[in-house]
């Protein structure tokens, strides 16, 4: 019988290394196809899964907006700030403080989330609402939005002047 226990022993032995071997190509995978996955986040997918959530914004030509994250859009994102909101055009956006470690696929977003910052600015135009509009070079403009186009915005500034911004150029939208 001792050799039949120590046949068994051996095969248990074999047993377990393939085990592990198998345990060990498969951690090996799974970390490659989460780095695979991880390559289709995008900002905003990461920005979706952090609404109600405070953050703080680099925005090229602004500077630090910072605020609870209310809605994101397609290419923009909504912040409520202790004295204004902002319209924040996530091209502009450098960096992302406060972020949720976690994503929304835009898959499961709401058709409405899917709207680009074009709708946004048609409801300020809509409201005839007082606003600055913020360009990526720092420039900004104390405006009323009139109309959106395509790719610009076209608002009044001063005394009756018209203005056509291209939202290209536009890195945020703060309310009066």
């Amino acid at each position: 019988m001792a050799w039949e226990e120590e046949l068994f022993a051996l095969l248990d032995d074999l047993e377990q290394q393939a085990e592990a071997a198998f345990d060990a190509e498969r951690d090996a995978d799974l970390a490659d196809r989460s780095r695979a996955a991880y390559r289709e986040v995008t900002l905003a997918s990461r920005l979706m899964a952090s609404v109600g959530t405070e953050v703080r914004f680099d925005v090229a030509g602004v500077g630090a907006v910072v605020g609870v994250l209310e809605r994101v859009g397609t290419g923009w994102c909504l912040v409520a700030g202790p004295a204004q909101d902002w319209v924040v055009c996530l091209p502009a956006v450098a960096a992302v403080h406060g972020a949720a470690s976690r994503s929304v696929p835009e898959v499961a977003w709401s058709p409405v989330a899917r709207l680009g910052v074009g709708s946004a600015l048609r409801r300020l135009a809509d409201a005839g609402e007082r606003c600055v509009l913020h360009l990526t070079d720092g420039t900004a403009y104390d405006a009323v939005p009139r109309r959106v186009g395509a790719d610009f915005v076209e608002a009044t500034v001063g005394e009756g002047r018209s203005l056509l911004a291209a939202l290209a150029a536009l890195a945020a939208v703060q309310s009066r």
